[in-house]
């Protein structure tokens, strides 16, 4: 309405109907598609690695909690570094290629994952552990049967997080150095003051990240042990 009745430019605030031609002409010519694997590959590219990393030191410093102590500090300031901050020194190093994304991606991704994959097998109930051991389990056998299961929602949610914080940390990546992806499909359209698209691109980004978040926490419900799941972010 406010559009339609020129309260404010159509330039600024685009009617529905222009957002879903926009839709339309990018999803026929097939540079939204193109745009969403692009971002969808750098997202999973990252967020995989970035797991694999968090699930080795989650795994090693939750189930010795003293060792953490020796990283606390470094793990909390880099923690609280925002990984967009590094874009800059990042491309000086990797250039503008897909290195300095996937990089990007790993760091916004790993510390939720890390410390819920930590806080979650620190915490797994020594009694069940101590009743493994009574039965004679190895502790192979301990860590599969027991600590594990236990662990699993938590890491779960851990992941679902780390995905989210992909999503924003490869958007604010793709604007400010890239040739392809959602990113900058939105900053492309805002130099062409093309409107239109910058909220196509945004509702882009999401409905995939609804659509993602809504796989991991139908994953997390079906699964035992999922009341009181613990989340950090």
């Amino acid at each position: 309405m406010a559009s339609e009745t020129n309260i404010w430019s159509s330039y600024v605030l685009p009617s529905p109907q222009r957002v879903l031609r926009a839709f339309y002409i990018d999803i026929v010519n097939g540079s939204l598609i193109k745009n969403i694997y692009v971002s969808l590959l750098r997202v999973i590219v990252g967020f995989s690695i970035a797991f694999i990393f968090a699930f080795i030191f989650g795994m090693l410093l939750g189930i010795k909690p003293e060792r953490f102590e020796y990283f606390r500090n470094i793990i909390e300031f880099m923690r609280n570094v925002p990984p967009i901050s590094l874009i800059a020194i990042l491309i000086l190093w990797f250039g503008i290629g897909e290195k300095s994304k996937i990089i990007i991606i790993i760091l916004a991704a790993f510390f939720p994952i890390f410390i819920n994959i930590r806080h979650a097998i620190s915490s797994v109930d020594k009694k069940l552990i101590e009743v493994g051991y009574s039965l004679g389990l190895t502790k192979m056998k301990i860590f599969f049967l027991i600590i594990l299961p236990s662990a699993f929602p938590s890491i779960l949610a851990g992941m679902r997080i780390g995905l989210g914080y992909s999503f924003r940390a490869i958007i604010g990546a793709e604007m400010i150095a890239a040739s392809s992806g959602l990113g900058y499909m939105i900053l492309d359209s805002q130099q062409l003051s093309r409107s239109d698209r910058v909220i196509a691109g945004i509702i882009t980004i999401g409905v995939l990240g609804y659509l993602f978040d809504m796989i991991f926490s139908y994953l997390i419900k079906k699964l035992p042990y999922s009341k009181g799941v613990y989340i950090e972010n």
